[in-house]
């Protein structure tokens, strides 16, 4: 069985220190399995007929069983076979860890295809499959594939959870040190709720790519 391969894989002192950072994860279901094994064993039986079974046995108990969910996708080739099981894992994933390390390389190839898969994401009522749908936004395009439009979407996001709210402070506060110009203007506009846009200022100021006077206009704009 998986689970008891991955428990040979644990490490307690690990267990205790990974599980505080995951705290609406119940203890017990955190071996504490450190991810580049994780990733070494996910390469270990992919394409494998332990791997297919486990794919098509949700849901998971352990925490790093989601997390071995997550990186057996990410390796399939075929984009649309990807998409496929992408969506069948999110409404499983509870927590924002395994959330935001799930980054399957076929998206980066797919990039019109992936954009409107996020903007769909982004509307669901899972907090975890919305907090995706920003995620990737954030990954695939902040850069050369930039859109001020994805700006105004996330912007009007309004959600009561935690980790949703988390991801919208730094998807701005990420966009605030690549597109600096084009972003400011939400920021100055008070585009976000108040605890939102506190904390996108609050991680933009942390980050070594934002200028001195850039951080202290920034603090100007603190609600």
């Amino acid at each position: 069985m998986v689970a008891n391969d991955l428990k040979s894989l644990s490490d307690p002192e690990y267990q205790k220190f990974h599980s505080k950072l995951i705290p609406n994860v119940e203890s017990q279901r955190v071996l504490g399995v450190r991810i580049p094994k994780l990733r070494e064993y996910a390469k270990k039986i992919q394409g494998t007929e332990k791997a297919q079974d486990f794919l098509e046995n949700l849901p998971h108990y352990y925490y790093e069983e989601n997390n071995l969910h997550a990186f057996l996708i990410e390796q399939i080739k075929d984009f649309d076979l990807c998409i496929k099981e992408t969506e069948k894992f999110l409404p499983f994933i509870d927590n924002w860890a395994t959330c935001d390390s799930f980054r399957p390389k076929i998206f980066s190839k797919h990039k019109e295809e992936i954009e409107k898969k996020a903007l769909e994401w982004i509307k669901s009522e899972h907090a975890y499959t919305k907090r995706y749908g920003i995620e990737v936004l954030l990954t695939h395009f902040l850069d050369e594939d930039f859109k001020v439009k994805h700006l105004e979407t996330v912007a009007k996001i309004r959600s009561n959870e935690y980790y949703v709210k988390m991801m919208v402070a730094w998807y701005f506060a990420t966009a605030l040190t690549k597109q600096y110009k084009d972003t400011l203007p939400f920021i100055e506009n008070k585009t976000l709720d108040a605890w939102t846009h506190n904390k996108a200022i609050q991680k933009a100021r942390e980050s070594l790519r934002i200028k001195k006077d850039e951080k202290e206009y920034l603090k100007t704009l603190k609600i």
